[in-house]
């Protein structure tokens, strides 16, 4: 188990974002979480404020009231210390990452500090421009840029014809719980079985770029349809892999911080007896020989990350 909620990671993360990563930038605004996704706190300041003024606003008046207490972003963010994680623990050093679905800038901006070479696919021209500008404005050190390709990611077997990845990483869209753009070609536009046929295909097309003999890894979560059944997303992914030719090597769940969710749950459960979720799926897969992708791998010191248990 990967707890993000602990203050040794949330120390991590605010240092990774400190560079200047705004892995939202590019994208639309409340793709995932609405501006009632707030903590209790928030709730409580905006409740006294009601009360102070005599009457119910909505939360846009309420913010532009009170602009510092907006700090919970309303489009899903990448997190950048289990990125970290993923790339000292299953890639090697000066090796060469893949990502299929490369809608934020942060596995890009945290491969290319850590010394990895990446290759990134959007469809999005909007989102691959805001990449690379923001890559401009981060303090490089001398690294190699991330590169992040306009096309269509059932394509990226010849986006990047000829690569060899050591590593493919990414985190790719729940279904259409988050819609990113009208284009027909966006997969988030699509019914489930439709973005399942295609994500299945671009998994397929990214693991062909893939060195034997290294490993894979998604971070996934589940997602509900319209009636509020889960489709089993975590399942999918794993069987499109397997069905690639990659074997299921690993699981982690990532504690995720709770955010409003402690306000919402107690309705949300005796309306529907509907369990709050604050947790995802990291999923590792190996292609070939599971001791030579470790052996690629190179040393790994896990202290470089987690506190030291003895203190």
């Amino acid at each position: 188990m990967l707890n993000a909620r602990e203050g040794w990671w949330q120390e991590r993360k605010r240092s990774w974002i400190s560079l200047g990563i705004q892995s939202e930038s590019g994208r639309d605004s409340e793709l995932l979480f609405n501006k009632s996704s707030q903590s209790g706190a928030v709730y409580d300041k905006k409740n006294t404020y009601e009360a102070k003024i005599g009457r119910t606003v909505n939360w846009d008046e309420f913010f532009q009231a009170h602009p510092d207490l907006q700090t919970l972003p309303t489009t899903s963010i990448f997190d950048p210390v289990i990125c970290e994680l993923a790339y000292r623990w299953f890639s090697p050093d000066s090796g060469v990452v893949i990502d299929p679905f490369a809608g934020g800038s942060v596995r890009g901006v945290v491969a290319a500090k850590l010394g990895r070479q990446y290759l990134g696919c959007d469809l999005r021209s909007e989102q691959v421009e805001a990449n690379r500008q923001q890559w401009g404005q981060i303090d490089t050190d001398g690294g190699v840029a991330p590169h992040w390709h306009c096309g269509d990611s059932r394509d990226i077997h010849q986006h990047f014809k000829g690569a060899q990845a050591d590593f493919l990483f990414s985190c790719p869209p729940y279904a259409d719980l988050e819609v990113y753009s009208d284009d027909p070609a966006d997969i988030s536009t699509l019914d489930y079985p439709e973005f399942v046929s295609a994500y299945r295909q671009i998994i397929k097309n990214a693991l062909s770029l893939l060195k034997n003999d290294r490993f894979a890894c998604f971070v996934v979560g589940e997602v509900r349809d319209a009636k509020g059944i889960y489709r089993n997303f975590v399942s999918d992914t794993v069987s499109a892999f397997c069905d690639a030719g990659a074997a299921y090597y690993n699981e982690a769940i990532l504690v995720t911080q709770a955010g409003s969710l402690p306000v919402r749950a107690g309705k949300m459960f005796s309306a529907s007896r509907k369990l709050g979720k604050t947790h995802q799926n990291v999923l590792v897969f190996v292609k070939g020989d599971p001791r030579k992708a470790v052996e690629a791998c190179g040393e790994v010191d896990v202290t470089d990350i987690f506190p030291d248990e003895s203190d």
